[in-house]
């Protein structure tokens, strides 16, 4: 039949056809691909909104059409008010986030905090866009190329990033971008064309597009890597570098676990020529938010502890406290006996040997130095300037240009090693100095040295004792500040149970991760999580989740910590021309907590477990289309060979369940499945029907409409006669529509 007749106006059918349409379908498809990669967990909703705002905006569109002056009007309007909703949003946004949109939107998300109201705006942007330029190039300007130029700005924000698309997303919106083509090209009516069967089309048409799935997905790919060699040198250009990186400087006064989940391409920052492995600090934070589930920056993060214009500068002097109480201990027997120290006068306190370090950054390394664990120096810096030394142990500069570090700064180091505390009685003096008042120790310490000492020596252990504490003792506040979380002081509790020693009790918190199956995943979401989540639900997460736990039981264990980020140092440079044996890349990112063990001062340690990490997943995209094509092809088989097999299979159902049927039930079940097979409507009545079985196949089923009007209107009972006459009139119907579909199969193309 030809759909040639006009049919008058149905809100039913309208609805069904505007909700069906595939440019909202598409365009609803299109952003939700977008918005996974900004928020993943909002991608269905994001989806809805789509197609809920997007119906509106169609019916706007066609209006557009068919009034242009009016509709270019109310286009305009409604772009307007676009604008202003995404400038709203954009400045709730900024309200109290340190970066403005448009660098937000330039950087990768992976390396940035996530901001609702940002994503809002970035989703009014392309929303607009998407479904204004489908709808033109489909509707009113069919045009196949700039489709196809949409169809890949999804694939090009992932490639942006090095961030694989999911696999359903990549088959969905091939298969969609396909059959939109398809529609807007072959389906239309056409004042040269007209549409027959349109029912009919569509069938082949689904069949095609999921072999098309299939099959694209299937044939084998060549494994390419791209060379974006010109694209990273234009955006590596040393201006832009160095301009995003102040720009971004601001940001990195907040750390978040988004920030070590980066799928990023793997970059060197940093080279070095070291003796062994080492763990890099560039930055600490102490102040933790459990509500964003990130970390900022107080005042002991920045404040200057020395400044310097002349090299070297020493850091940090392993054993100077231990040194200083038993001096102080010789000169004043009261002191020694009060605090246990008489058995340890006159001992030697063993440092382990120092060892150097040269690093060379890559880029510009923002406003701070990076700093080996254990650094006691700096010996050389290739930058002039004004060195400054903040009280968290970072080295910073200005000079005459920038604040900061220029691009191929290098850097040496002297550093110590963690072996300080088992080496000689270092670990019983610790304990010692645990066991006691702190603050009445240090303050006898300094009376007795400030009171019989001349020694220069011992002036120098002076000096050096009470500038450290001074600064611990001004930010204690901020090392020791507690978690609000009764679980997590209870767990600090029990973990530090009957142990003393604030080392025995970084020890034990240290290990805690490793002995209580905590788990290592780079791929596990923990949006909306915090460390107390992590701790006593999920226990899975990365460096971010471990580092974090750690310093928050360590303050609820009443030992100062703080959450420091850096690089771990690790891989070896395979260029084996270069000085520099270690290379320090993005992919080494890591966070890790500072404890500050009285009598010594601040250690590193690392509850992180590195050493359970799973097997980096190296499958590809084109290995997981590959994957999905060959299930498209298999479930594509089963339902085509369902569908041919289909007719046969019911007919069987049929004759089968007829024999327990009724005969009026028979009748009644025979009328409806006839109707179905011929496609008779259930508008058509028994008798309506008995003409057009005759016109399509020539089955006569006169006397099984008689029977059925008798059953279901009559309300007759009919008896096995009536019901094998019923059989045999159906039995007929069916074998002529078998044979009008082989004749239809069989028939010449051009007949």
């Amino acid at each position: 039949m030809y759909e040639t007749e006009k049919k008058e106006f149905s809100f039913k059918t309208f609805m069904k056809r505007t909700m069906s349409d595939p440019v909202l379908l598409y365009t609803a498809l299109i952003m939700m691909s977008i918005m996974y990669h900004y928020r993943s967990s909002l991608t269905l909703v994001y989806g809805i909104v789509t197609y809920i705002i997007g119906w509106f905006l169609i019916r706007l569109f066609d209006f557009v059409d068919k009034h242009r002056f009016l509709g270019a009007l109310a286009y305009g309007a409604v772009g307007v008010l676009s604008l202003m909703c995404m400038r709203a949003c954009i400045n709730k946004g900024h309200e109290n986030y340190p970066i403005l949109w448009g660098l937000w939107f330039l950087t990768p998300q992976t390396a940035v905090q996530y901001n609702k109201w940002y994503t809002i705006a970035v989703y009014i942007l392309f929303f607009m866009f998407m479904i204004s330029v489908i709808y033109y190039f489909t509707r009113i300007r069919y045009r196949i190329f700039m489709n196809f130029l949409i169809f890949i700005i999804p694939f090009a924000i992932y490639g942006k990033e090095y961030e694989k698309m999911p696999t359903l997303l990549i088959i969905l919106l091939s298969v969609c971008y396909v059959l939109l083509m398809v529609i807007f090209r072959q389906l239309q009516d056409t004042p040269q064309s007209q549409v027959v069967c349109r029912n009919e089309i569509w069938k082949p048409v689904a069949v095609y597009a999921a072999l098309f799935a299939g099959c694209a997905a299937i044939v084998p790919k060549p494994a390419i890597e791209a060379d974006r060699t010109m694209i990273e040198t234009l955006i590596n250009a040393d201006e832009l570098t160095d301009r995003l990186d102040a720009m971004l400087n601001v940001f990195r006064n907040t750390n978040a676990a988004q920030q070590y989940r980066a799928k990023v391409k793997d970059t060197a920052v940093y080279y070095a020529e070291a003796e062994e492995p080492l763990r890099i600090k560039t930055g600490t934070y102490c102040h933790y938010n459990f509500d964003k589930d990130n970390w900022s920056t107080y005042d002991s993060d920045k404040d200057i502890y020395t400044e310097s214009y002349t090299l070297p500068i020493k850091m940090f002097t392993p054993g100077a406290y231990l040194k200083a109480y038993l001096y102080a201990a010789e000169l004043d027997s009261n002191f020694a006996q009060k605090y246990g120290f008489t058995e340890y006068i006159g001992e030697e306190i063993k440092c382990p040997p120092e060892k150097k370090i040269k690093l060379m950054s890559v880029y510009r390394p923002s406003d701070y130095a990076p700093v080996p664990q254990f650094a006691t120096e700096i010996s050389n810096i290739s930058d002039e300037g004004f060195k400054k030394l903040t009280a968290s142990g970072l080295l910073t500069l200005v000079n005459n240009s920038i604040d900061g570090f220029k691009r191929d700064a290098q850097f040496e180091f002297s550093y110590s090693s963690e072996s300080f505390v088992n080496m000689g009685n270092n670990k019983a003096l610790l304990d010692i100095i645990c066991a006691a008042d702190y603050e009445q120790l240090n303050s006898d310490a300094e009376f007795i040295l400030s009171k019989y000492s001349d020694d220069e020596k011992a002036v120098a252990c002076y000096i050096d004792l009470i500038e450290q504490d001074r600064i611990f003792f001004d930010y204690l506040d901020m090392f020791t500040e507690k978690a609000d979380s009764s679980r997590i002081k209870a767990l600090a509790k029990e973990i530090t149970l009957n142990l003393d020693s604030d080392y025995d009790k970084a020890i034990a918190l240290e290990s805690y991760f490793y002995n209580n199956g905590f788990v290592y995943d780079l791929d596990f979401d923990t949006s909306g999580l915090n460390a107390e989540n992590f701790l006593f639900e999920t226990k899975t997460g990365v460096c971010f989740e471990y580092a974090t736990a750690m310093v928050l039981l360590a303050r609820a264990a009443d030992i100062p910590a703080r959450f420091c980020v850096g690089y771990n140092m690790t891989d070896l440079n395979e260029n084996k021309s270069s000085a520099f044996n270690y290379v320090i890349s993005t992919k080494d990112a890591h966070a890790f907590p500072e404890l500050y063990i009285k009598g010594y001062g601040w250690m590193s340690f690392e509850p992180t477990m590195a050493d359970t990490v799973e097997e980096e997943d190296n499958e590809t995209a084109t290995g997981l289309l590959t994957r999905a094509g060959f299930v498209i092809l298999a479930v594509t088989l089963l339902v085509l060979t369902f569908a041919m097999l289909y007719p046969r299979i019911s007919h069987r159902i049929f004759m089968f369940l007829s024999k327990k049927k009724k005969p009026a039930e028979t009748a009644e079940a025979a009328m409806k499945r006839i109707c179905k097979l011929y496609g008779i409507g259930s508008g058509c009545t028994s008798q309506e029907a008995v003409p057009l079985a005759a016109a399509k196949c020539g089955a006569d089923i006169s006397k099984l409409a008689d029977m059925f009007d008798r059953a279901v209107y009559g309300e007759e009972e009919l008896n096995n006669d009536d019901k094998q006459v019923i059989m045999e009139e159906y039995v007929q119907a069916y074998s002529l529509y078998k044979e009008s579909k082989r004749k239809f199969r069989r028939k010449p193309a051009n007949t």
